[in-house]
């Protein structure tokens, strides 16, 4: 596995890596996990409606993209992973991905004495009903890209000017509100342990037949 830890990087270019490496990769390429910001980017999923862009008065770019879900949006303060992973590899279901990316949010929000959760029908992570996390995938060939998100000290408003993940007057909320001092490179590092601890080791036995690489997906996960 390889981490990378990319700093604050222009959505677009960090979308076209994703692509490139994902089409480049071999049985033998290394997974890898970047860990990195953006500058403010509105991105809008395969299933999204324009229309839940309420209004825009900062001018931030809306980027249409090939991963799941409805509007989200990405700033400074908001940590994002972008998990590329060979699930056949690793015998790793993209569900069994999607609960393990929300648990390694979960865990990480407990870290700081936070009680977040999983909410039916709505992918991503909660905290009493308000959302703090947001995931969206795409796989092709049995191959991860994009990831999640957590808002750490972010700014909020952008958030009001959208329907949050497509839901109307869905509340978002950030790690700050509840006293959490730690950055968006410290809560990273927890993050990423996390992920790593859950991760089944390439190769290793997940309970079940080696899933096959089949087409490209783009799973409806709440970004």
């Amino acid at each position: 596995m390889i981490v990378k830890r990319l700093g604050l990087v222009e959505y677009a270019p960090a979308l076209e890596a994703m692509r490139a490496f994902t089409a480049g990769r071999t049985d033998d390429t290394p997974d890898e996990i970047w860990l990195l910001q953006h500058p403010p980017v509105y991105t809008l999923g395969q299933a999204g409606k324009p229309e839940h862009l309420l209004q825009n008065p900062a001018g931030i770019p809306l980027v249409h993209i090939d991963r799941g879900g409805q509007i989200t949006y990405h700033g400074p303060g908001q940590l994002v992973a972008y998990l590329l992973l060979d699930l056949p590899r690793r015998r790793l279901k993209v569900r069994e991905l999607v609960n393990l990316m929300e648990q390694a949010i979960i865990d990480t929000l407990a870290d700081y004495g936070l009680a977040a959760e999983r909410k039916n029908g709505a992918p991503g992570v909660y905290i009493a009903g308000d959302k703090i996390a947001a995931l969206g995938l795409r796989v092709k060939n049995g191959c991860s890209y994009h990831g999640l998100a957590i808002n750490v000290d972010a700014d909020l408003a952008p958030f009001g000017w959208i329907n949050p993940c497509g839901y109307e007057g869905l509340k978002t909320i950030r790690m700050k509100d509840f006293g959490v001092s730690d950055g968006v490179e410290q809560v990273g590092e927890r993050l990423l342990a996390h992920l790593q601890r859950l991760l089944p080791p390439v190769g290793g036995d997940a309970g079940h037949d080696n899933p096959s690489r089949g087409t490209a997906q783009a799973l409806p996960a709440g970004s």
